[in-house]
């Protein structure tokens, strides 16, 4: 298949392609007519590229994956170096997920000490005046 099929079936840009062939990560085969030849073991190959991107792994770390596919396993990720990626991706997200667990804890304390607050206020007395609704 051409550049523009490989980009309509896998759900991207020709420019997106072209962006993975520079880096390596897609093969840059020619037909005789001097047209990029793409098959369906490249097709797998950038669904497994966007999935781990829609996953939020970076570009390059989709390279072992693209290697495992390569080296003719079929899910791409059974390679040793594949499954390091995940375990680090793993270790990145559980860090993100305790870092929004302590933000989470913050601001629901900071809620509890306005409402205490706001209940707190003289009975018969203005109303707060909140800056920010105006």
């Amino acid at each position: 298949m051409r550049i523009g099929e490989l980009a309509e079936r896998a759900g991207t840009t020709t420019r997106t392609l072209r962006y993975y062939e520079s880096r390596g990560l897609l093969p840059a085969r020619r037909a005789d007519n001097g047209y990029r030849a793409y098959d369906e073991d490249d097709l797998r190959l950038v669904q497994q590229i966007r999935t781990l991107q829609d996953f939020g792994f970076e570009l390059e770390e989709t390279r072992p994956f693209v290697e495992c596919l390569r080296a003719g396993h079929p899910a791409g990720d059974a390679c040793p170096a594949s499954l390091a990626v995940y375990r680090r991706k793993l270790g990145e997200l559980d860090a993100l997920i305790a870092q929004l667990r302590a933000v989470r804890t913050q601001v629901g304390a900071q809620l509890a000490r306005a409402e205490l607050e706001a209940r707190a206020a003289l009975p018969g007395g203005p109303e707060p005046r909140c800056e920010l609704g105006g």
